[in-house]
């Protein structure tokens, strides 16, 4: 399967709404930026489990930037979608909506957004939208995607 998740507010928090991982002094320097406690765990596991994960955001960070934030963490995506790329692809196909994961070939989305949420039933893609303070996100995620079908 083809997961992907969002960055800012789902693996990235906006302040202290979740718990993070350690970061070093010196990182920060370098712009590494604080994921969520428990992200590296959950990812691995899923790529364990033979998904393929992904990091589909609105957000214009560079992919280097987002790369090396991942990679100080030792998360290795497959692919990283930022909002450069989204808004030429969605133009491209005349899609008018903010996130439209099926355009690059995600199963499933994970996001913080209630209105991505919306969009999915609008534009029938899957979502599993999780709460930025819900401390029990890595299991809801988990029981979610074992009730969906296999692809």
């Amino acid at each position: 399967m083809n997961i992907s998740f969002d960055l800012d507010s789902t693996l990235i928090p906006n302040g202290k709404e979740s718990e993070t991982e350690k970061l070093s002094g010196f990182a920060k320097l370098f712009g590494i930026e604080e994921i969520r406690k428990g992200t590296a765990e959950l990812i691995t596991e899923l790529q364990n489990q033979g998904n393929k994960v992904h990091i589909y955001t609105t957000s214009f960070r560079t992919k280097g930037k987002i790369r090396r934030t991942l990679k100080y963490y030792g998360i290795k995506v497959d692919r990283i979608v930022n909002q450069e790329e989204n808004q030429r692809v969605l133009k491209s196909r005349n899609i008018n909506v903010s996130k439209y994961p099926t355009a690059f070939g995600f199963d499933i989305h994970i996001d913080d957004s209630k209105g991505v949420g919306i969009e999915s039933e609008r534009y029938n893609f899957s979502v599993i939208i999780v709460e930025p303070t819900d401390k029990n996100w890595i299991d809801k995620i988990k029981n979610e995607l074992k009730t969906l079908p296999k692809t």
